[in-house]
């Protein structure tokens, strides 16, 4: 068997994979939901680097608890936590729809590509494009089991 190709292709991944690692950290609105990632384990892999973060730069503690408008201006949701996939990327925001007070509530998890946000007067809020009842209807999470 010809190991050729597969030395190749696994050396042509772990180059890859350490060129993205030293692309340079996200600055402005963007640095909060992107960046060079955590590696999960027990040996860190790529040497420490540091980030300067910016007065406008939104850190997750304040993202938490956001609310969402649609194109209507209309308040559909609430950001309820940050998924990084794998514990390299943001990989989803969720979003609490629905209910009253915290009863008959659920949760989606969006794309955060799809969600722009934007400080007005003081006060940052999250813009999706989609109407309430798409919002609802979405597939839940369900969200009771992941806060474990």
């Amino acid at each position: 068997m010809n190991f050729r190709p597969i030395v190749a292709g696994l050396a042509l991944s772990l180059l890859s994979g350490a060129a993205f690692a030293q692309t340079a950290a996200a600055t402005g609105a963007d640095a909060a939901l992107t960046g060079p990632g955590i590696t999960m384990g027990t040996a860190a892999t790529i040497p420490l680097r540091y980030v300067n973060i910016q007065d406008t730069d939104l850190m997750t503690s304040k993202l938490i608890g956001i609310d969402i408008y649609n194109k209507q201006n209309e308040e559909i949701g609430e950001i309820s936590d940050v998924v990084i996939g794998d514990g390299k990327s943001v990989i989803g925001i969720v979003a609490s729809v629905g209910g009253f007070l915290g009863i008959g509530e659920s949760y989606v998890v969006l794309d955060p590509a799809s969600i722009a946000l934007a400080e007005v007067n003081g006060t940052w809020k999250a813009n999706v494009d989609t109407t309430k009842d798409d919002l609802s209807n979405a597939p839940k999470l369900d969200y009771s089991k992941m806060k474990k």
